[in-house]
């Protein structure tokens, strides 16, 4: 059971999630699609940001793993299923694309709410739409 200050935690790391994200350029979508434009005029600037990202995850997640489970729930929660399927490759094409069209990805479109465009809002109702679809379809 969750208490108070493991919510007040959840809130500081999505809270400092929505910072990086905003301070990195990740929620501007003319930042992220000309990241993908590498044929265009390319901006390289996100290569640093996911870098970072990779550097972070590659030093402690191993050590994350090494307790007995984490500090604000009883255990882990990883993925059972490693295999590579079709459902795989077509959700990640669809990612793909969809992120290249748009240039949000999930956490970036969430922390954009606060700058009041619609088109955010359509995002994150058809990306809602799309977890729920994809949610009935597998269950």
């Amino acid at each position: 059971m969750k208490t108070l200050f493991s919510y007040l935690i959840i809130l500081l790391a999505g809270l400092l999630f929505g910072i990086g994200l905003a301070i990195s350029g990740m929620n501007d979508t003319h930042v992220v699609q000309g990241f993908l434009d590498v044929f265009g005029q390319w901006d390289s600037r996100l290569v640093f940001v996911m870098l970072a990202a990779l550097i972070v995850t590659i030093l402690t997640f191993p050590l994350i793993l090494k307790r007995q489970r984490p500090i604000f729930d009883l255990s882990f929660h990883l993925p059972k299923f490693n295999q590579i399927d079709k459902k795989l490759v077509i959700g990640s094409s669809m990612f793909g694309i969809g992120w290249g069209l748009v240039g949000y990805c999930p956490g970036p479109a969430i922390a954009s709410i606060s700058y009041g465009y619609w088109q955010t809002a359509v995002f994150i109702v058809s990306m809602l739409i799309g977890a729920f679809i994809c949610n009935k379809t597998t269950s």
